[in-house]
Order: structure tokens, then C-alpha cells, then sequence
């Protein structure tokens, strides 16, 4: 049998399909490309935004037009929250929610093999709570290691924990096995994923920084990130042990979503400007010395959230630029999410409007990224080179995520080397 898989959304759905094309090939099938005729294609998808819906409804079609005759199986955060809508579109053969996957290869090969006919099969889409480890494969330098899965927020703007359901976390144990198994394929980086990653501990009484700490004595493994973390989540604690010397990079991944703190707390964020700012500066002063990399921050921020003026709008883009300075920033419009509280809210913003406020971002965030890489020229940092080549030229990644280039060398590949920006 021949399987084909894509995805979309986050890097938890990677780990997650990742860990699904393992499974199948311990089965004996063949995974073979998207674009190529094939027994089942699974569809991971994703539900942030009303975009990555639309964009896993036209994947579907492409699917069944590849392969009139092939079964497809759709999962993910829009398998879980419009399985109404996904049976009503031609091809589809399985849903399983987002929740309800340890079993997916199990139940997709009895559904082959019992020779049921191609319908869509009704009773998959129900979430468990419960949790199963994922990490991705096939990539020679990096993996994203799931730990923790779901979210208890509840923001007004955000779908996701009606997708994913309430925060809970793989044990520690179960990490640690999993890293090794990362470790063993000769992956030397490793990026810690959830949906509310710093989250984790809230089923197994465990700490965020209990797993931190198990996770820096995996052998054969050099480096880690973390994918995602709440501000009010990144403690002083944790901070000090990062900068105590671990494998733990100057690399943080922090949503903001808003820097005015009248919309914070509409949309129902656990913090204001006063602490986010505070934790970033916290990090700094431990881990940033004269002559030492800074530290990288990518910001995520969502432009023309319900009630969102231009007065508003301009104090997160002085908040970011004036107080926070990052070297990334991740923008994302508005998006306008059914059964969320923010959807029925009577101050939309035109999405005109949310489009030059985009773009407002993006050029600072242009800026500030050259005042970034511009800062850390002359400095020593650690490179891990990569194995894809274009032009003659390889790529890599400095612990705090500046790219890099250079000839391409076989030798190289995989290596960590110590270089001068």
C-alpha cells in the first residue's frame, strides 16, 4: 500500500504527521510524494485562521483529483472542529480529530483491510484527553519534540483549545525516551513543541524545569530550543538555569499578541506590557555580556483584534519598537474564528485597515532584524551547518537563530563549527 501525507499549521502538527509516516512504514506501507498517485493520502490540518481552513479544503480536492479512487484521511484542529463540513467533501474517507490519533494507523489499516467502501467514517472525530508522543524525522540537524499537548486559556480570539482540548503533558520518562531515540538517529538539535508548551506538568505533577533539566543529559544531543512560551510561564527560575551554561539556546519564541494592555485584557491574556517587558529584560541582563551574542526574540502579534483603534494599534508598534526591539517579529491579521467569544464582539476591524497595520509590522520587523544581525557581526557564535543546498551554497542556524551561509562542504553537514559573524 501506498501512503502520501501533508501538513499544515504549527510545529506540533510536523512532530505529529512525522511520527504517523513512521508508524506507517513499521507497517510495511510505501510513503511516497504528495503530488504522486497513491492508496491514502492523510491531511494534517490546521483551523487558526479562516486561510489554513480554506487551504486544507482545496488539498482535499487536489487529493481526490490525483487519485479519484484513493482514500483520504483528514486530522488535525479542522478535522476537529468542522467534521460536518469535511464529510460533505467528495474523497474524504476518515476523520479523526485532533485529539484521537495514537490509534490512526491501527484504524486506517482495518479500514483497508475490513474492505468497507470509501465513506466517511462517522465516529472519529470525538477528542480524547489523552496525550501521545510525537517527535519529526528525516530532517539530519533538527527535530521538534512534542511535550505537551492542549491549552486551559480560553482567549477570545482563539479556537484552539476547543480543538486540542485542556493542557496536558507526556511524562517525563516519555521525553527523555524519545529524545534518546532523536539522539540515536544522529539529530544534534532539538526543539521543544506543544500548544502551551511552558504549560507543562499540569497531569503528571512534573515542571517545566524538571524536564528541562532531564532533557540537557541526553547524550548526543547539542542543542535545544523552545518552540513557544507564554511570558508569564518563562520564570526567573528557569531564566537562571538556561544561563547557568546548558544546551538550552539564546533563542526564545514569546507571544505577545498585543502591546496594549486594554486589549490584553479584553481578549483575556494572562499578563500585561509591565510584565512582558520585565521578563525580556530579565533575559537579557542574565545572558547578555559585551562580546557575547544577544539573544534572539521572535515576537508573535495579531494585528486588528476586535476593538483594536489606530491609537491602539500604535501602542504595540511603540511597544515594539521603542521597549521590546526583538529580532523577529511574527504578524498575523486578525482572523475571525466561529464559537470563539471574540467572533461575536460588534468592533470588527475592515480587513483593509488590517492590512496596512500588517504591513506597518512587517517593514519594522524588516528593521529591526538588520539592527539585530548588524549587532552580532564581529562576535563568536556556534553554527549548525545544514544539508540542503542551493546554488553551491549551504545553510545553518547560530544558536541564536541568525542565518548563515557558505560554500557547500559535505564535511560540514551536521557539524557544529564555531564561527565569526
Amino acid at each position: 500500500m501506498k501512503i502520501a501525507f501533508t501538513t499544515l499549521g504549527c510545529k506540533l502538527n510536523y512532530a505529529e504527521t512525522s511520527t504517523y509516516e513512521r508508524g506507517f512504514k513499521a507497517a510495511g506501507w510505501e510513503v511516497v510524494p504528495w503530488t504522486q498517485q497513491a492508496d491514502v493520502y492523510l491531511i494534517n490540518t490546521c483551523a487558526v485562521t479562516e486561510t489554513a481552513e480554506k487551504k486544507s479544503r482545496n488539498l482535499i480536492r487536489r487529493a481526490h483529483k490525483t487519485a479519484p479512487e484513493g482514500r483520504i484521511v483528514v486530522t488535525g484542529c479542522y478535522a476537529q472542529l468542522r467534521k460536518d463540513q469535511l464529510l460533505k467533501i467528495e474523497g474524504v474517507w476518515k476523520v479523526f480529530g485532533a485529539g484521537q490519533k495514537q490509534d490512526l494507523v491501527l484504524q486506517v489499516q482495518e479500514g483497508i483491510s475490513s474492505g468497507i467502501s470509501s465513506r466517511p467514517d462517522e465516529g472519529q472525530s470525538d477528542r480524547s484527553e489523552n496525550v501521545f508522543g510525537a517527535f519529526s524525522s528525516g530532517e539530519r540537524t533538527r527535530s521538534f519534540l512534542k511535550v505537551q499537548d492542549g491549552c486551559d486559556n480560553f482567549c477570545a480570539y482563539c479556537t484552539v483549545p476547543f480543538a486540542r482540548g485542556r493542557s496536558r503533558n507526556i511524562p517525563i520518562c516519555e521525553v527523555v525516551k524519545m529524545a534518546r531515540e532523536i539522539a540515536a538517529e544522529g539529530i544534534k538539535e532539538v526543539v521543544l513543541t506543544g500548544v502551551n508548551t511552558g504549560d507543562y506538568g499540569r497531569t503528571t505533577g512534573e515542571s517545566f524545569l524538571d524536564l528541562l533539566k532531564a532533557l540537557n543529559e541526553v547524550e548526543g544531543i547539542e542543542r535545544y530550543r523552545i518552540s513557544s512560551i507564554e511570558p508569564n510561564l518563562i520564570t526567573p527560575e528557569i531564566i537562571d538555569w538556561i544561563a547557568s551554561g546548558t544546551k538550552f539556546q539564546r533563542h526564545f519564541h514569546i507571544p505577545l499578541q498585543s502591546g496594549s494592555d486594554t486589549l490584553l485584557r479584553k481578549v483575556g491574556r494572562r499578563y500585561d506590557t509591565e510584565l512582558f517587558a520585565s521578563r525580556i529584560d530579565y533575559i537579557r541582563k542574565a545572558m547578555e555580556r559585551p562580546g557575547e551574542p544577544l539573544v534572539f526574540f521572535g515576537i508573535d502579534v495579531i494585528v486588528g483584534l476586535p476593538g483594536e483603534t489606530e491609537e491602539l494599534f500604535m501602542e504595540t508598534y511603540k511597544f515594539l519598537k521603542e521597549r521590546i526591539r526583538p529580532a523577529f517579529i511574527h504578524v498575523f491579521p486578525y482572523s475571525r474564528r466561529p464559537g470563539t467569544r471574540a467572533a461575536e464582539w460588534p468592533d470588527q476591524v475592515q480587513d483593509s485597515i488590517k492590512t496596512e497595520r500588517v504591513a506597518k509590522l512587517e517593514d519594522l520587523c524588516t528593521e529591526l532584524h538588520q539592527a539585530f544581525v548588524s549587532a552580532n557581526k564581529g562576535l563568536k557564535e556556534t553554527v549548525l551547518w545544514e544539508s540542503s543546498v542551493k546554488d553551491g551554497i549551504m545553510g545553518g542556524y547560530t544558536g541564536n537563530y541568525i542565518r548563515v551561509e557558505r560554500p557547500f562542504d559535505p564535511d560540514r553537514v551536521n557539524c557544529l563549527e564555531e564561527v565569526v559573524l
